[in-house]
């Protein structure tokens, strides 16, 4: 790992360790150990709506009960508890809908915890099924592969730019760069910086903050995620439980073939 990286790496640590140190924090206790984790502060409806599940135990004795390498782990479902091996679980229920909360900020890192749903083809509006959770295990990608993803984005949105602003004044530019290079040169420069504020304003670019691209890089995440569903909390300790879950064997409709209990969920 590169100095400045490493060095980024650790003070992301240390803020996660600050975060449980002022928070409340969320104690998830499994059969493959305890993860710690902390609420968001700005998706209240799904804050106040996991805090009253946890209050009144309803992920107690239930099943993290599907496993995909190197994305999630999922588990809370009230079919799940006391479920006979092999059995099908997982499907959730409608009395705990809520409006999704997306929030740019929180991006699937690993050990980020969020809300499954039904896909858009039966839930348009992207409504959270609060009766169970996941948790993202993801994967680690390169710097290269970051850069490669904001210019496939990026792209055709400069071009689209350029050709709006710059392409009507081409001829007057290349008359311009023949007779006064230097003004030439002033005046391409300011395009190129009214370019790049554009396309910063943009909803539509794409542009990793350096604390995605430490986590993305170090401890990984799932970038098909974000956006997609609403992230509520993420685990500041015992990312190694969410491995360990991660790695076990499973059936062909993604269940663990060795149960991990949820043994309790509380706020502390």
């Amino acid at each position: 790992m590169k100095p400045i990286r490493h060095l980024l790496f650790c003070l992301v640590l240390i803020s996660w360790q600050l975060k449980a140190q002022k928070q409340d924090t969320i104690y998830i206790t499994t059969s493959l150990g305890t993860m710690k984790a902390v609420f968001y502060d700005d998706v209240p409806r799904h804050r106040s709506m996991y805090t009253e599940r946890i209050k009144y135990e309803a992920f107690d004795g239930t099943l993290f009960f599907r496993v995909v390498p190197n994305f999630i782990i999922q588990g809370g479902s009230p079919d799940s508890r006391n479920a006979a091996p092999g059995e099908r679980v997982g499907q959730g229920s409608n009395q705990f809908l809520l409006k999704p909360e997306f929030r740019p900020a929180h991006f699937a890192r690993k050990g980020a915890i969020a809300a499954p749903r039904q896909p858009d083809s039966m839930n348009p509006e992207k409504e959270s099924d609060c009766s169970q959770f996941f948790i993202v295990k993801g994967r680690v990608y390169t710097g290269g592969y970051l850069d490669s993803l904001e210019m496939q984005r990026n792209n055709p949105l400069k071009n689209a730019w350029w050709a709006a602003n710059y392409t009507p004044h081409k001829a007057e530019m290349d008359s311009l760069r023949k007779v006064d290079p230097r003004q030439f040169n002033q005046r391409l420069r300011a395009y190129r910086a009214e370019m790049d504020s554009a396309l910063r304003n943009n909803p539509q670019a794409l542009f990793f903050s350096e604390e995605q691209r430490t986590i993305l890089t170090t401890l990984g995440g799932e970038l098909s995620l974000d956006m997609q569903y609403t992230f509520f909390a993420e685990v500041v300790e015992g990312l190694e439980v969410i491995d360990k879950i991660a790695a076990l064997k499973t059936d062909a409709y993604e269940r663990p073939l060795q149960d991990v209990v949820i043994h309790s969920v509380r706020i502390k």
